[in-house]
């Protein structure tokens, strides 16, 4: 039998850069190692920056700064989102059940789109006056500019169902402030460019006028009365179809608790007056109308 002969390894001819010693191995051995060195390194320091990411993203948040540098407390946020959730109507009646007062806004109060919303009041009065000063008005969009996030703005334009107080500029500037929306005692303009960034106002009317060179700035975060009801900066204004009313921020929770009953009652009416088909049974079971 013919026996194959086996080459030694100096008998080899290999590629180029290929080892072809034990001394050339040795040097890709440490060659690999400075190459694994740095990538190693690297790979940690990754490793590191995402730890610590993880961790800064798994701390517990107790309340959020608004973009006025406050914080809204965790007991207006609850607050806030009950009014939220609770029929504007029911929180009407709440009001005069506990305060005996009426805090409803008239029917001529309507909003240009169906919105609801709550927030807290941050008031404007203008005050009809002829003028030519082209500062005249500058405290009514400070007060913009200094309002938090989930405030409402209510303005009061004296005399004003036919002056539009707000329109698309002041619309934009609250809404990238993130405020709930706005309650004009006066008209509105630029409705269409409200609808299409989906700002909610509410207001006595649709017209094409301006304010400038008609009215003064008188004052901002001072009681107002808007559309009849008495109206203090950082009063909750509820606001949905039904209308518009505004909760004194001191009776604000037991009207909200007293809210929440009213619409639990009334929405376990509606099933048992189609089941009774009488709505005298309901309302002596659940005592609500």
């Amino acid at each position: 039998m013919r026996v194959k002969h086996q080459a030694t390894p100096a008998e080899i001819v290999y590629p180029a850069g290929v080892a072809t010693s034990s001394g050339t191995e040795k040097d890709m051995i440490l060659r690999s190692r400075r190459i694994a060195f740095p990538i190693g390194v690297g790979v940690a320091t990754m490793a590191c920056f995402v730890a610590v990411a993880l961790l800064a993203s798994t701390r517990p948040h107790t309340a959020t700064a608004n973009q006025s540098g406050s914080v809204l407390s965790a007991d207006d946020a609850s607050l806030l989102d009950g009014y939220r959730h609770v029929e504007v109507a029911s929180v009407s009646d709440a009001m005069e059940k506990v305060t005996g007062k009426k805090a409803y806004m008239s029917h001529h109060m309507r909003p240009i789109f169906p919105a609801k919303f709550a927030g807290f009041a941050v008031t404007v009065l203008l005050k009809k006056e002829p003028n030519h000063d082209p500062n005249a008005l500058d405290g009514m969009l400070t007060a913009i500019d200094q309002g938090a996030p989930n405030s409402v703005y209510v303005m009061v334009v004296e005399d004003g169902a036919d002056i539009a107080g707000m329109g698309g500029l002041m619309g934009t500037a609250m809404s990238a402030r993130n405020f709930s929306g706005a309650v004009i005692d006066g008209g509105v303009r630029d409705v269409a460019y409200l609808q299409k960034i989906s700002f909610p106002v509410f207001g006595l009317g649709v017209v094409p006028s301006t304010s400038v060179g008609h009215y003064r700035f008188a004052g901002a975060n001072l009681p107002v009365t808007c559309d009849g009801v008495a109206v203090s900066a950082g009063d909750v204004i509820a606001a949905d179809a039904d209308g518009v009313v505004a909760i004194p921020r001191a009776s604000a929770a037991e009207v909200l608790k007293v809210a929440r009953d009213m619409d639990f009652k009334e929405h376990s009416m509606y099933a048992t007056i189609e089941k009774l088909k009488s709505i005298v049974q309901a309302v002596k079971q659940f005592g609500r109308i």
